[in-house]
């Protein structure tokens, strides 16, 4: 007990630098790929942190099992520095028992990710979408520059050739209204002003002595000038104002849903697979039936009903033709239903792949635990570089095993089963390779030379 007190001890600081470091890493990343469309709109803070808070969901996913291999190597190593695991096996305790006590809160961590993995990451990948697709649609905050055109209104290009930055009031203002279709509408104003509706809705332009030039498109020579002492312009602003859309009327990705959704869908596309298999089969019974003993004897005897001279001089060719045209005719729902049973494999397929997806990112955490306690041990150093460097490099196999496990089952090469668990079955066969090695102290020349032995 005083042990396994110890162990859990030194792993606490390290797991939590680790994921922490790791979230961080993932932020910034973020941050910079999205920074720009979350500035320069507007936008309320509150509204930033929220995006920033659902996305911290699937990168929890991501570092939590980074913090067990980082901890885990950090923790064995440094014990091993110290001669502390020594110490451990001369008082009889094999490395077994002392990875127990890592692989109960491996298994514990295994189940929390796995039910946040469930519940909580689809839904925040939903608000997340839903809300970068409200931020998307928002126009940036509208804003005028002395000297410089404003396009952002839908129509209208604004000008104002001098802003009093206290009183927010524009001189020598010239508006194109470019909006109507037979006139183009040229307005210049010594002063104005420019405010926003309560609503946002329009955009209300107040300009104070000037002039309308209208010009008729279709007929040249039609021009007038119009001259006001004060003219109001109501401009419509649409998507200006921030709104949020029914989270409930939009449809959900397969990593939107969790595992009790997408097994819905597999089961609705089972059942449609086999009823279209067995409308398939039925298919191709009766055409070849109806081709082979009916179709081409009626078009042998209806052409010797038209042409007498058909009996004694057999068109073979023009039998193969009319059977083929026959044959077309009869392939074209076959074919249907083969194409609708190719979509439905594939959609059962890869959603499969991300059921079991939904267990096999979570069983890292356990996982982790066998590769980080033996190389710890081998490594005989605790530092952070070493333990950085091993760690990102089986994380870097972990991913590359489990993206090429998903496109594999794509491409149905393998099953879907095997595509989803085939980083758990790579990583987890080198973990119990490395502990087995670490426990029974042998080397893998050992192992090799075993072999060459037992082949002889």
């Amino acid at each position: 007990m005083i042990l396994a007190r110890y162990l859990l001890r030194l792993h606490i600081g390290p797991f939590l630098f680790g994921t922490l470091t790791v979230l961080f890493l993932f932020l910034l990343q973020f941050l910079m790929n999205n920074l720009d469309k979350l500035l320069g709109k507007g936008l309320d803070n509150g509204i930033i942190v929220q995006v920033i808070l659902l996305s911290l969901a699937w990168m929890v996913v991501l570092a939590v099992p980074m913090g067990v291999l980082f901890s885990t190597l950090m923790a064995f190593g440094s014990m091993s520095a110290a001669q502390e695991l020594t110490i451990i096996k001369s008082g009889g305790r094999s490395l077994w028992r002392m990875m127990a006590p890592l692989i109960m809160i491996g298994s514990l961590l295994f189940y929390g990710m796995y039910w946040f993995n469930d519940k909580i990451l689809p839904e925040s990948n939903h608000k997340f979408k839903i809300l970068m697709q409200d931020i998307q649609r928002k126009k940036p905050t509208f804003s005028i520059e002395a000297g410089q055109f404003v396009t952002q209104l839908e129509g209208y290009t604004i000008l104002a050739r001098h802003i009093d930055s206290a009183t927010r009031t524009l001189y020598g203002v010239t508006i194109y209204d470019n909006g109507q279709s037979s006139r183009l509408n040229v307005l210049s104003a010594d002063t104005g002003a420019i405010a926003f509706s309560e609503d946002f809705s329009k955009l209300n332009v107040t300009l104070l002595h000037g002039e309308v030039h209208q010009l008729q498109k279709v007929k040249r020579t039609d021009f007038r000038v119009m001259r006001f002492s004060k003219h109001i312009i109501s401009i419509p602003a649409r998507d200006f104002l921030f709104q949020r859309s029914d989270e409930g009327l939009s449809s959900r990705g397969d990593r939107e849903m969790s595992i009790h959704d997408m097994q819905l869908i597999v089961s609705d596309a089972s059942n449609i697979l086999q009823k279209s298999q067995f409308k398939t089969q039925q298919l191709i019974n009766e055409h070849c039936k109806e081709l082979l003993d009916t179709k081409i004897n009626t078009t042998v005897k209806e052409q010797i009903k038209i042409d007498p001279k058909f009996v004694t001089k057999p068109n073979k060719k023009e039998i193969i033709r009319r059977a083929m045209n026959r044959l077309a005719v009869l392939r074209s729902p076959i074919e249907s239903e083969l194409y609708t049973i190719a979509e439905q494999q594939k959609k059962k397929k890869a959603y499969l792949v991300e059921i079991y997806k939904k267990y096999s990112i979570p069983c890292a955490c356990l996982v982790f635990v066998f590769i980080g306690c033996p190389l710890g041990m081998m490594s005989k150093r605790g530092n952070f570089g070493i333990s950085a460097a091993i760690s990102l490099l089986f994380y870097v196999v972990f991913w590359a095993c489990l993206i090429g496990g998903e496109k594999l089952a794509d491409r149905n090469l393998i099953s879907a089963e095997l595509g989803g668990w085939f980083c758990i079955y790579v990583t987890g066969s080198i973990g119990l390779l490395l502990t087995f090695m670490m426990n029974n102290e042998i080397s893998l020349k050992d192992i090799i030379s075993s072999l060459f032995r037992l082949k002889k």
